[in-house]
């Protein structure tokens, strides 16, 4: 199976992000939408596990069955959240059985907004020990443009960003709106030496009021013109709206030198397949 990080090169990569189905409608939902966008031809995708770490074993089973059935890799999300060293050992163990390559390592977020609990405080403790196994996993990281929302100021957040992904192969960020956040990102981490690519996560906005809510988590700042034009159109209309910016955004970070674009689907094929077309025009 491909490692990610031997995709980062001169052609930028398309990816795709999906999270666990919650029943058997949802799980027949994402089916039906990674049978749609597996005509993309996308480089990789991505499947999240649950708040407070919850569903890692369905995002195993996921990401297991789309390395088997799928022409292209899928990267677990692994969270630090109520995980021992044991428990993280042993699912590296099955992906690594399954030819599973790929993981995204992850502070995650409790449940309830209390401390972290478990062995593992901090993704960069993840990272050690994902590095360290014989697999020989390809480790990607999170990466927040406009900074981790429990920073303690932007400079220590850039500087401990810079030391975890020095560790690993890669980064992709937490949504964001302005082209500008990420520009700035990328030469903050230059500045501190770590040249390792940040592939930058687009949101399209099809459910406004639920991305208003992941927004005010992330600490992503909310372009109130947008959400507002948005919120006023029926379904259709808003989802080719939110494809229109998403595509707007995606192609000027590409334009910036951004190494892929990586779309969270919420498990909706519609805008992904809108976005795709005009800026990867060869894809499909």
């Amino acid at each position: 199976m491909t490692r990610i990080v031997d995709l980062l090169g001169d052609q930028p990569t398309l990816s795709f992000e999906f999270f666990p189905p919650a029943d058997e409608v949802a799980a027949k939902q994402l089916d039906e939408t990674l049978n749609e966008l597996t005509g993309l031809a996308p480089s990789f995708v991505s499947v999240t596990c649950g708040v407070g770490g919850d569903g890692h074993d369905r995002t195993r089973d996921i990401v297991t069955d789309i390395c088997g059935d799928r022409p292209f890799p899928a990267m677990a999300h692994l969270t630090c959240v109520g995980h021992t060293r044991q428990g993280v050992a042993a699912l590296l163990d099955g992906y690594a059985a399954a030819g599973v390559v790929n993981i995204l390592a992850l502070a995650g977020d409790p449940p309830d907004g209390s401390a972290i609990s478990g062995d593992f405080h901090y993704a960069s403790e993840l990272v050690e020990v994902v590095r360290a196994h014989p697999a020989g996993f390809s480790v990607g990281v999170a990466a927040h443009p406009e900074v981790h929302p429990r920073s303690v100021n932007r400079g220590s957040d850039r500087a401990f960003l810079a030391s975890k992904l020095n560790q690993a192969d890669f980064a992709i960020t937490q949504f964001f709106f302005d082209p500008a956040d990420y520009t700035r990102l990328c030469n903050e981490l230059a500045d501190l030496g770590c040249h390792q690519p940040v592939i930058p996560g687009v949101m399209p906005v099809i459910w406004p009021r639920s991305i208003r809510r992941y927004a005010a988590m992330n600490g992503s700042t909310v372009p109130e013109p947008l959400f507002a034009r948005l919120e006023s159109l029926p379904g259709p209309d808003r989802i080719k709206a939110a494809a229109e910016a998403a595509t707007e955004l995606s192609q000027s970070l590409l334009d910036a030198g951004a190494p892929g674009i990586h779309l969270y689907t919420l498990n909706r094929p519609e805008a992904s397949l809108l976005i795709t077309g005009p800026i990867f025009p060869s894809r499909g």
